[in-house]
């Protein structure tokens, strides 16, 4: 049985703004409905996904801004951190992490620039949408087996 990610939910305290944001990235507004007693749920998807984030309200009870790790991945990070910043987006410095894999929560071990062997999941960026709900982006040049 395949179990596929489908949705990521979003926390955010003013759908028009996160809209906004997540537009203003490039992701496709696949739906904004809304319901009975003021329920409203806006679903985004970002370029060559096929997993969705959805947002709005009555969406979820998780506090807004305390998204922290959702990772997209790109061929070229530096390329996908130039497309941010041509959006307007604030966006970091591209980093590794010291000990070659993945990366610790917050700034922990963070080295500046990418993985100097150019290593396929080892350099990354982050970004933070308007309630602060923090997103990773990490270069993936060649899947690992399976992938």
């Amino acid at each position: 049985m395949d179990f596929k990610l489908e949705v990521v939910l979003l926390p955010v305290s003013d759908v028009d703004r996160a809209k906004e944001f997540y537009t203003k990235l490039g992701w496709r507004e696949d739906a904004d409905v809304a319901g009975s007693n003021g329920f409203r749920i806006v679903q985004v998807t970002p370029p060559g996904s096929t997993c969705s984030a959805n947002f709005g309200v009555g969406v979820t009870n998780a506090t807004p801004g305390s998204l922290d790790g959702t990772m997209l991945t790109v061929s070229d990070i530096e390329a996908a951190r130039d497309d941010l910043i041509g959006r307007g987006i604030e966006v970091s410095e591209v980093f590794h992490d010291a000990g070659g894999v993945f990366h610790h929560a917050g700034t922990a071990e963070r080295k500046p620039g990418p993985d100097p062997e150019r290593r396929a999941y080892s350099s990354f960026l982050s970004f933070s949408d308007p309630d602060g709900n923090i997103w990773y982006v990490q270069e993936i040049t060649t899947r690992l087996p399976g992938r």
